[in-house]
């Protein structure tokens, strides 16, 4: 079956970035020209999804704002000769179908997950996590929808990390099937050292069965307290089929302050507006150190 939705997990606190996102959702803070947000939305369109739904809290609702029309913008830009900028701000609104629901309490990533099961139904499902912004020529999502498609399958993707990375991390055991394709028998989340299954961890990115909601309505909470969804990937990987693609592309973690500059540097350096500037300017700082 066909991947058309998505569901883009949205809902944490923002903790690690700290003042900025007392009052601005992490997933709104610029990157470059554009909200965090928006880098994930455009992969998933570029991914062929049709509907998208962002699972926020009561302290988000700029994201509602911002993939709304705001016809008296678009009036002012129109009227001061600016039809360029008018057709930007547009062009945000009609990007995809955007659906939004709640998550109410803060019990995991299993738990949010958990709340889009009427929005996806019966059919296999994308999911984007908030954070993570991806750098690759075909998209990522694409990569894993692709393998979803071929095996008839779940599919997470994952990139190998270090040893003091993988703690933090969900950690997979599997096995290579094909070029950069593997067949998953197990994950644990956060593991120390010696229960990690590998230093492959999962980043991100994910398709999935429409099973994982009655996975994690018995599922218990486990790292934290909290309802987590790498226990019912857990679960998913042994009682049924899931994959793993060695993704190609660069992840960023945007949820931390040196993720979010590394990206803001690489992703200005790749736009032709910022870039040759940046290289430039760059440069020059280089000479005084």
């Amino acid at each position: 079956m066909k991947v058309r939705k998505a569901v883009i997990p949205a809902a944490g606190l923002g903790t690690r970035m700290l003042p900025a996102t007392k009052t601005v959702p992490k997933e709104m803070l610029p990157l470059v020209d554009k909200p965090v947000i928006q880098y994930i939305i455009e992969e998933a369109v570029a991914s062929g999804i049709e509907d998208i739904l962002v699972v926020t809290n009561r302290a988000k609702s700029a994201m509602d704002d911002y993939f709304d029309y705001y016809p008296e913008l678009e009036d002012r830009l129109l009227s001061s000769g600016k039809e360029d900028l008018a057709g930007v701000v547009r062009g945000v609104a009609d990007m995809a179908n955007i659906f939004y629901v709640r998550q109410k309490a803060t019990q995991g990533l299993g738990h949010a997950i958990g709340r889009a099961r009427r929005f996806v139904g019966d059919e296999p499902f994308a999911v984007l996590l908030g954070d993570d912004i991806m750098m690759s020529e075909k998209p990522v999502l694409r990569q894993l929808i692709e393998v979803s498609e071929k095996y008839k399958s779940s599919v997470v993707g994952v990139q190998q990390v270090s040893d003091e990375a993988i703690t933090s991390y969900s950690s997979v055991r599997m096995t290579n099937v094909e070029g950069r394709v593997y067949e998953v028998s197990d994950v644990n989340e956060k593991p120390t050292q010696e229960e990690k299954f590998s230093n492959f961890a999962i980043l991100g990115r994910y398709v999935l069965s429409p099973r994982i909601f009655d996975i994690l309505d018995h599922t218990a909470p486990g790292h934290n307290g909290e309802i987590q969804l790498t226990d019912g990937l857990a679960e998913l990987a042994r009682t049924g089929r899931m994959m793993a693609v060695d993704f190609e592309g660069r992840r960023y973690d945007t949820g931390n302050l040196k993720g979010f500059l590394e990206a803001t540097i690489d992703f200005a350096l790749k736009d032709p507006q910022t870039g040759p500037w940046l290289g430039g300017f760059i440069k020059d700082k280089a000479k005084l150190l």
